[in-house]
């Protein structure tokens, strides 16, 4: 029963937060200088037009009864309508959601792929040449932003290779081998940034492990290196890696904005960005909630990996 309560704490305490964030973001937007009314009809409009838009969209209402109709649409499912396409928000969002979360997941793959095992080697081998080289390339990660890490393999590779495209996207319906190509680029920029802190992580949590006194103990009985190595630490050492990891695949998400401009895709982030530009309320509230309910996600993902990872976690008071 304590996996369970835990469990529904946690959810409880998901929907707080992102009703903290969702209200926090309906009075920043319209907090942001500018009619919308406006930026619809033009400069030089006429000031009945004008009237007759915001009367339309509900902008001369006082905040709070806006605040009430939209957190009531919300409840039932309802993002409402694009106030300068007229478009259905979720419609919006579903339409470009596939390319950010096809960078931002492959990206992460290849951080965890590159990250992981040279953050082990480096620890096994501190202050041998693989050390070093491994400390050069993640802090050259970490250093590079992702748009000019982008902008550098276009000019390296998307440049060379008509095989590897550097511009647009191509939906994953279309078939697996043409959207792999044409993500592959972008979440190599995404990924090697994150891979970078994954991997200082992985080394710093490997070496204390390596340090400890179960380590030893574990050699002193005979156990094979790889077994001590593997199961008693990488085990242990894990842990934090696991919660920097499920917190960077959200972070990735507003990492992805720029490299989406550079790569000529339109994401989640380049709505986000447009839709601020026109003050395009609904849009970006439905895209800041969904960025949000992805961090709250992956936080529960990470907590439930847990027990995964270590089955004596207890939650709740009781052992899992």
């Amino acid at each position: 029963m304590g996996m369970q309560r835990y469990l529904a704490k946690r959810i409880i305490h998901a929907f707080v937060v992102i009703y903290i964030v969702a209200t926090v973001v309906f009075v920043a937007v319209r907090s942001i200088p500018g009619d919308p009314a406006r930026l619809m009809l033009g400069g030089d409009a006429d000031p009945q037009a004008l009237t007759a838009v915001r009367q339309e969209l509900g902008l001369n209402q006082p905040m709070y009864i806006q605040y009430v109709r939209w957190l009531s649409e919300l409840v039932q499912g309802d993002f409402g309508e694009s106030i300068h396409t007229q478009q259905s928000v979720i419609t919006m969002l579903i339409d470009v959601a596939e390319p950010t979360l096809s960078i931002a997941l492959l990206g992460m793959v290849i951080a965890i792929c590159i990250a992981v095992p040279a953050g082990i080697i480096s620890a096994i081998h501190r202050y041998s040449p693989q050390d070093y080289l491994a400390t050069l390339v993640s802090f050259f990660g970490i250093s590079m932003p992702g748009f000019w890490i982008g902008i550098l393999l276009i000019l390296g590779i998307g440049t060379r290779f008509e095989a590897i495209p550097s511009f647009g996207y191509v939906p994953l319906s279309d078939g697996i081998v043409p959207w792999f190509k044409h993500i592959l680029l972008p979440a190599i920029a995404v990924g090697l940034p994150y891979g970078g802190i994954l991997m200082r992580m992985t080394r710093s949590s490997m070496l204390e492990v390596l340090n400890e006194d179960y380590m030893r103990t574990a050699r002193a009985k005979g156990l094979s290196p790889r077994l001590v190595l593997f199961k008693h630490g990488f085990q242990n050492a894990l842990m934090p890696v696991v919660t920097i990891a499920g917190i960077l695949l959200a972070v990735v998400l507003g990492g992805v904005v720029a490299v989406e401009i550079v790569f000529g895709i339109q994401g989640l982030g380049r709505l986000l960005i447009s839709s601020i530009n026109r003050r395009d309320f609904p849009v970006v509230q439905g895209t800041v909630i969904i960025i949000s309910f992805v961090f709250v996600f992956m936080n529960l993902i990470v907590d439930m990996l847990y027990t995964v990872i270590n089955p004596k976690i207890k939650y709740g008071g009781s052992e899992q």
